[in-house]
């Protein structure tokens, strides 16, 4: 009797001792979980990317969110892939945009953003996908603009905020430099004659000669070093922005960001997007 009494409990303490096995097991199981992901990227929800993003700016922005394309939106999107992250588009205002991602509101902000020593003040960039050029743009029957050195009391339009609202504020005489929203808007003041010339990126320009009508680029302003484009992303997630420059590489490595280039620009990307590195703000 004693024997089977003592068999009983072994067995019961086998069982008792398998289940407490089992049961840290799905502990630890759930816990692997929650540390992938987004979690693992520090984004404000795991799992997810948000995005801040200055819509439309075409062929790098075009339309709005939910139903929003072009070149920045498609790179990002195949970022977001790499990285296992569902990705959320976010319009907001560019003049804002570096503020907002910094303060943790965007996890990072894709806005056709140059990498500049102030900007990398407030945030990070991934490393560069893409180079610019500025182009002046006048109405297409004006002949007196044909270089920025013709610009000398001359009312001239730009985005907010934006390398080319710089240039036409440091680089030239105009009597008034005249700040909009959208760089769409003031192409669209330049076509009804609010301004008389615009500073504006030259795809963007090239988008307006072709779709809007009107106007015409006179001038490829050349500028002393390559202008650059990087996403944003506040500077205390670097597991982050080390995940999207990895990810970035392999776009990079594959062939997908030459295809991009492409069908938006109909040039393969130069050494200074493909070789090129972002070092940060000192």
């Amino acid at each position: 009797m004693r024997s089977r009494l003592m068999a009983l409990l072994a067995a019961l303490v086998l069982v008792l001792t398998a289940g407490f096995a089992i049961g840290c097991g799905d502990d630890d199981d759930d816990g692997g979980g929650d540390s992938g992901g987004g979690a693992d990227l520090g984004t404000i929800t795991e799992g997810q990317l948000l995005v801040g993003t200055d819509t439309p700016y075409p062929p790098f922005e075009i339309g709005q969110p939910p139903d929003i394309s072009g070149f920045d939106i498609e790179v990002m999107d195949a970022i977001a892939e790499d990285l296992g992250l569902e990705v959320t588009y976010q319009d907001t205002g560019f003049d804002t945009i570096f503020r907002d991602t910094a303060n943790g509101q965007f996890d990072t902000a894709a806005a056709a953003s140059t990498i500049t020593p102030e900007r990398q003040q407030k945030v990070n960039f991934t490393d560069p996908y893409y180079e610019a050029q500025q182009a002046l743009v006048v109405a297409e029957d004006n002949s007196e603009i044909v270089t920025t050195a013709d610009l000398g009391g001359k009312i001239v339009g730009a985005q907010d905020g934006t390398t080319g609202e710089a240039l036409a504020n440091d680089e030239t005489d105009a009597s008034e430099v005249r700040g909009f929203p959208e760089g769409t808007d003031a192409l669209t003041a330049l076509a009804t004659g609010q301004v008389e010339a615009v500073v504006v990126d030259q795809p963007v320009a090239a988008d307006a000669v072709e779709k809007q009508g009107g106007v015409k680029i006179v001038e490829e302003i050349p500028l002393p070093e390559p202008e650059l484009f990087g996403f944003a992303v506040p500077k205390d997630n670097t597991a982050l922005l080390d995940g999207m420059n990895e990810a970035l590489a392999k776009l990079k490595d594959d062939g997908t960001l030459t295809d991009l280039y492409q069908q938006y620009f109909k040039t393969d990307p130069p050494p200074s997007v493909l070789e090129g590195k972002t070092e940060p703000a000192s």
